[in-house]
């Protein structure tokens, strides 16, 4: 059976589905950039540094905090009735012993220590993400506004053309050849601060993300409405979230040093091998001892503790959950609002620009006067912007809402393990 035509199926296959993934989102920075840009964002790389943290504490946590204690001394006896003077030397070697039933809590304690670390670094990975995707639709706005203010350079420079012309036809005063060419300055200046501000947002992107590469021309994309309703995008969120996992890990940690507090009202045991010379050498003495602490309160006032330290991690839970309800039901109402106010903002932009064009060929026939004319085109490049923005801001909104819910940006190496 030959397998190289399989396997160049399969090949094709997959380099299509990796193609029609980075073309459903053309607005988007390409995956493998983004996949390596949150990667190396500093604050990922310190959340990596925590679980290896964590797995230190965990060893700590199994081995517990006990050593061995190694005791020697030596004394002088004096024998009055005698008058002899012996010399007498021991030597203990002795160590604490933890009970049975805390060795297993503090081995749990370990393994959940690390499991919060791992939540902590995919929360540290999805706040990159939203950073990265703020960022990123911060500076399209910028571009957006560079590329809308060159087009209004463009027309505004075609009217002067064409005010000059019909001036040296007798058909228009100086005055409106002066008026065109101050448009035409005016909205230079508004070029000139456009592209300023898409610098500086670029280079704040870059700054952060430095792995992510600017394209020269961006296709805008066509924003698309939020099919599910808002308990589907709910129950999604909440069922797979790093943060609130993140303080539920922390509730147990706090639940389960309460219980090793209550566990060591019983202190543990010392125990020790004694060894010791008497007599001058004449008596040898072996034997093994047991010390036990006696407490008077304060194991108990420990246990008591931990049990409200327990009690406030739990009600940061409830907090927590009752916050990202909150801003779930804020990133689908936006969503969804912003893409009716996108179809609005695009209705409104498709008429204005229709009599913008009107006014100005009805200008160009010495059917319509230079202010009108200017007006209307000012009245276009601002519902022009308002339409971009919208557009944007539908998108953004749109995005924002998948990457909470783990359908934007999702990577293999992000840590899932703990779940």
């Amino acid at each position: 059976m030959k397998i190289a035509p399989f396997i160049a199926l399969w090949f094709t296959l997959f380099v299509l589905q990796v193609n029609a993934a980075e073309t459903n989102y053309p607005d988007l920075p390409p995956h493998a950039q983004v996949d390596a840009a949150l990667s190396g964002h500093i604050n990922v790389l310190n959340a990596e540094t925590g679980v290896r943290i964590e797995q230190v504490n965990q060893r700590k946590w199994e081995s517990g905090n006990y050593e061995f204690n190694l005791r020697a001394g030596s004394a002088h006896r004096q024998v009055v009735n005698v008058d002899q003077n012996l010399k007498e030397w021991d030597v203990a070697l002795e160590r604490p012993l933890r009970l049975i039933n805390k060795v297993m809590i503090d081995s749990d304690i370990g393994e959940e220590v690390v499991t919060r670390a791992n939540f902590a670094l995919g929360d540290a990975r999805h706040e990159a993400g939203r950073t990265l995707l703020h960022l990123w639709f911060n500076w399209q706005r910028e571009q957006m506004q560079v590329t809308q203010w060159q087009q209004q350079v463009d027309n505004l420079m075609q009217q002067a053309q064409t005010t000059e012309k019909r001036l040296k036809a007798g058909d228009a005063p100086r005055m409106e050849l002066s008026q065109a060419n101050a448009a035409v300055a005016q909205a230079t200046v508004s070029l000139h601060q456009a592209r300023m501000r898409a610098e500086l947002a670029g280079n704040e992107l870059i700054r952060q993300f430095p792995l992510i590469v600017l394209p020269s021309r961006l296709e805008p994309s066509e924003p698309l409405p939020v099919a599910e309703n808002f308990d589907y995008w709910k129950q999604t969120i909440l069922n797979d979230n790093h943060e609130l996992e993140m303080v539920r890990s922390e509730r147990r940690i706090q639940q389960m040093l309460a219980q090793r507090s209550r566990a060591d009202r019983v202190p543990d045991p010392t125990v020790g091998l004694r060894y010791s010379s008497e007599m001058g050498g004449n008596e040898r003495v072996t034997g093994v001892y047991l010390t036990i602490p006696i407490s008077f309160g304060v194991r108990s006032a420990n246990a008591e503790n931990a049990e409200y330290q327990a009690q406030i991690a739990g009600n940061r839970e409830v907090a927590v959950q009752r916050r990202l309800e909150g801003d779930i039901y804020a990133a689908h109402t936006q969503a969804l609002s912003s893409y009716q106010i996108w179809l609005q903002a695009r209705e409104a932009a498709a008429s204005i620009r229709q009599n913008a064009e009107l006014v100005s060929r009805a200008y160009s026939l010495g059917e319509s006067s230079l202010t009108e004319t200017l007006a209307a085109r000012r009245l276009a490049l601002e519902s022009a912007l308002a339409e971009s923005l919208t557009r944007l801001d539908a998108n953004e909104a749109r995005y924002r809402l998948l990457l909470d819910a783990h359908q934007l940006w999702a990577s293999d190496t992000e840590p899932h393990g703990a779940h």
